[in-house]
């Protein structure tokens, strides 16, 4: 019992000390700032799961047709090819200044389920610069939007031609 009791007392003391060590400012904020093995490792973990649990099993209504990539294109164009690259410039300076940084999907396709791409582009994910879209796109729109980005290594001509034309913004 004694035993037991010099357990639980180390384990509150233990995150006693890690809640005032994170409290009293000793964790780095900086976006400049890489993270660490332990965040990128835990705290991803943590989004994968969270996004799993949380979105819901719907399927996606968008067919795999030339227009709706087409159509998706041009909404990844005028929304996401900033942060998330292009093929005029796969990098994107401006998502790799994210911490954590912007996945860059001409070189990491997105690789959740697509009802896990359409819940984090409605919803956006805290902590990160990516923000909820679902009061400024509709669900059609986030849909196409997915579609592409789950064939964007894959795209037919005219989706292509997308990123060719500047974008009306």
């Amino acid at each position: 019992m004694r035993g037991l009791l010099f357990a639980i007392l180390i384990v509150i003391l233990i995150t006693a000390l890690g809640l005032g060590f994170v409290w009293m400012g000793f964790i780095n904020m900086r976006a400049d700032a890489p993270p660490s093995k332990f965040e990128s490792t835990f705290l991803g973990h943590a989004m994968d799961a969270s996004v799993a649990r949380s979105a819901p099993d719907v399927t996606n209504p968008v067919t795999l047709t030339e227009p709706n990539l087409a159509a998706g294109a041009r909404v990844y164009r005028d929304n996401c090819a900033s942060c998330h690259g292009d093929p005029s410039r796969p990098r994107s300076p401006f998502g790799a200044g994210f911490n954590p940084p912007a996945p860059q999907f001409m070189f990491d396709a997105a690789d959740m389920p697509q009802n896990q791409n359409f819940y984090i582009l409605q919803h956006g994910i805290r902590w990160t610069a990516m923000p909820a879209w679902k009061n400024l796109l509709t669900d059609q729109q986030m849909w196409q939007a997915v579609t592409f980005i789950s064939h964007i290594h894959e795209l037919p001509p005219a989706a292509l031609q997308v990123f060719t034309v500047s974008s009306p913004n």
